[in-house]
């Protein structure tokens, strides 16, 4: 994954290691804890929700999924698909009240819902819903 990460900036004080703050990221979504609570080993939460914040602000994680998924499935190419089950895909209890504006510092473009086509099947009993995402 290094070389899909951003350089270590010229200037300042150096960069936490990327590694370090990817499995802070991991950790925090595995487990659901508010930002502040990350445990120590991963760092600064405040580091670890920064470096998150930028990457998502400037497609880095984007390009990341992109270099991990070329050449992983010749066959489907850039369609593929993903099955989410809802009894797992939980909201946080802060989620509720959350502001619908976007961010200042983020593009409204980056930050708008992603448009999903309908999957090719009726969804039926013991068919999985699967949701394609756009190439």
């Amino acid at each position: 994954m290094g070389p899909l990460l951003p350089a270590h900036p010229r200037q300042g004080h150096r960069w936490a290691d990327h590694r370090t703050v990817i499995n802070g990221v991991f950790h925090r979504v595995r487990a659901g804890c508010p930002w502040r609570d990350l445990p120590p080993v991963y760092g600064n939460w405040k580091t670890v929700y920064n470096r998150h914040r930028r990457w998502s602000g400037d497609g880095t994680w984007e390009s990341v999924l992109a270099g991990l998924q070329t050449g992983c499935d010749g066959d489907d190419g850039t369609d593929w698909a993903a099955a989410i089950d809802s009894t797992v895909v939980r909201a946080h209890q802060h989620a509720a009240g959350a502001r619908h504006d976007p961010p200042k510092d983020v593009d409204p473009a980056r930050v708008a819902p992603a448009v999903l086509t309908p999957p090719g099947h009726t969804g039926g009993a013991g068919e999985s819903q699967e949701t394609r995402r756009p190439g």
